[in-house]
């Protein structure tokens, strides 16, 4: 099924693996596309067990010039340590940056002094400009780590330290990627909205039954910060994948 929501597109598919090879075919083709124009392309990419999957797939794809990429990601913890699997940098390097030739992988660094890192990163997306971003959705709506209490629409900065709310924190619980709230770090480095909108195409992965109350509510309810992705409804050359589970509230 594809329908439109004010300018968003909105894909759903039977299983997780279907949206998956989709949304990675999708993005493949608009990174060749790019590339036929372009010497360099800049990528930005969510880590989260819900991107496993689409990952996966993407990475199947040997005909891109991954060597003409930068990629960056969506955001990092503060103060966890440098091998901890948590680590979203960790995760990436796991699960594509250490798969594939890019050109160049920033990495956000959550150890080094928070005004320090985001003043580093910000002006490495100011002199490589993202043409592509691949993201998720929060089970509060968030995207990156723009929860409900600190995301703005008009944010003035392009990285910022955030301290993050409960549901996101327990989330990361329920994603087994910690035993224990008190394990999840409190604070965290992420991308602003401004900066993600700031690319040219926006492809959302969202999969999973526990993203099923946020992906209604991105869908049906109001703008607004109270559910950040509902931002991405006011984009043109935003895609959002879903499975029968994360549409489940649409599709009854």
């Amino acid at each position: 099924m594809i329908f439109k929501k004010n300018k968003l597109t909105v894909k759903i598919y039977t299983t997780t693996k279907e949206m998956s090879v989709n949304a990675a075919l999708d993005v493949s083709t608009q990174i060749k596309e790019l590339l036929s124009r372009s010497e360099h392309i800049n990528m930005i990419f969510a880590a989260a067990p819900s991107q496993s999957e689409f990952l996966k797939e993407l990475v199947s794809y040997k005909d891109i010039d991954w060597g003409r990429i930068n990629a960056f990601h969506l955001d990092e913890y503060i103060n966890l340590s440098d091998d901890a699997p948590q680590r979203f940098g960790n995760f990436l390097k796991k699960e594509i940056f250490g798969l594939l030739p890019f050109r160049n992988i920033y990495y956000l660094d959550g150890n080094k002094p928070a005004d320090e890192e985001c003043i580093r990163y910000t002006a490495l997306l100011e002199n490589y400009p993202p043409d592509i971003v691949c993201l998720g959705i929060g089970e509060n709506g968030h995207i990156a780590f723009n929860d409900p209490h600190v995301a703005d629409f008009n944010d003035t900065e392009m990285v910022k330290a955030v301290t993050l709310d409960e549901m996101c924190r327990q989330q990361q619980v329920n994603d087994k990627c910690f035993v224990r709230i008190e394990d999840v770090p409190k604070q965290a480095l992420t991308l602003t909205i401004p900066a993600l909108l700031s690319a040219r195409y926006l492809y959302c992965i969202v999969p999973f039954k526990s993203k099923s109350q946020a992906v209604y509510n991105m869908i049906n309810g109001d703008i607004s910060e109270a559910c950040p992705a509902s931002i991405l409804r006011t984009e043109d050359d935003v895609i959002l994948y879903l499975d029968k589970d994360s549409a489940s509230l649409l599709v009854q």
